[in-house]
């Protein structure tokens, strides 16, 4: 680990963020050359003393899945992350394990979203990256581990995962994730990754086993659904999805497709975060 070169890369990467780039409010006022260690520390949930420690190089050795936290707080771009995990005596996380890290790119474009939903997942259905509007929508969905961090899996294991849509459009759910599921399936043919989630869900759920065996395939690239929101009601989104052009990673952005859907999600905005209910965790996003 190379404790001073780590903590000059981190100052460095953190003083050249604008707080506009991660959606904080900019002002002329500030003192700070880019973020501050307390919005570095909040963007990538660690404590403020650790980020000093790192910065001032008397830090342990940091975790993989602390790296990929700051590496998302700070907009590092695929190089800068590898750079990350070497100074901290890691190596950088093979090609399956970087899917699972948001791009640089994709992050940014969550942030000049703003009040718009977007969420990035990768071509498996787990949610790497939300903004703040996502997740007033549909609550934290980067907290699963194991197999529930896949939407899917939940899908099809996970009762309160369906019943945030109406009964009438579950069925065309569950057929367009298992079709979308089949396209990655065919992409990534002999991937131990796939091919043990797949074997788990069939052994997990037979309604899962009954869409597997009709082999139906499409990716998903435009959508309408209706979301059941424990706090405002039903709402009404148009979906559609950018894919990258290796299609392992996927940007998700949310528009409402009506009057009514809009203004309740302005609602949804003035309420907030602050007493958001843990059972809306379960949205599923696509």
């Amino acid at each position: 680990m190379h404790r001073d070169q780590l903590a000059d890369f981190l100052r460095r990467r953190r003083e050249a963020i604008r707080p506009a780039e991660v959606g904080l409010a900019d002002s002329p006022r500030r003192r700070t050359a880019g973020l501050r260690r307390e919005e570095v520390a909040m963007l990538a949930g660690m404590s403020v003393d650790y980020v000093v420690r790192l910065e001032q190089g008397r830090s342990s050795q940091p975790s993989t899945q602390l790296l990929g936290a700051l590496a998302r707080a700070l907009r590092l771009s695929d190089d800068e992350r590898d750079h990350l995990f070497h100074l901290a005596g890691h190596h950088p996380p093979p090609a399956d394990g970087a899917a699972r890290l948001a791009r640089a790119g994709l992050t940014r474009m969550l942030d000049l979203l703003g009040d718009t939903p977007a969420v990035v997942l990768s071509d498996l259905g787990e949610v790497l990256a939300q903004n703040r509007a996502a997740l007033l929508l549909m609550g934290d969905h980067s907290r699963f581990s194991g197999d529930r961090r896949h939407i899917v899996y939940r899908w099809f294991t996970e009762p309160a995962a369906r019943a945030v849509h109406p009964p009438e459009e579950q069925e065309h759910q569950a057929r367009q994730m298992v079709a979308d599921l089949r396209a990655a399936a065919g992409r990534r043919s002999g991937d131990p990754t796939v091919d043990g989630l797949v074997d788990r869900l069939q052994t997990a759920s037979a309604d899962f086993r009954r869409l597997w065996a009709e082999h139906e395939v499409a990716i998903r690239r435009a959508n309408r659904k209706t979301l059941l929101h424990p706090r405002v009601g039903r709402l009404t989104m148009d979906c559609e999805t950018l894919i990258t052009p290796d299609q392992r990673q996927q940007l998700l952005v949310l528009t409402p497709a009506d009057a009514e859907t809009r203004e309740r999600l302005e609602l949804l905005r003035v309420l907030g975060i602050e007493e958001f209910p843990t059972r809306a965790a379960g949205t599923p996003v696509r």
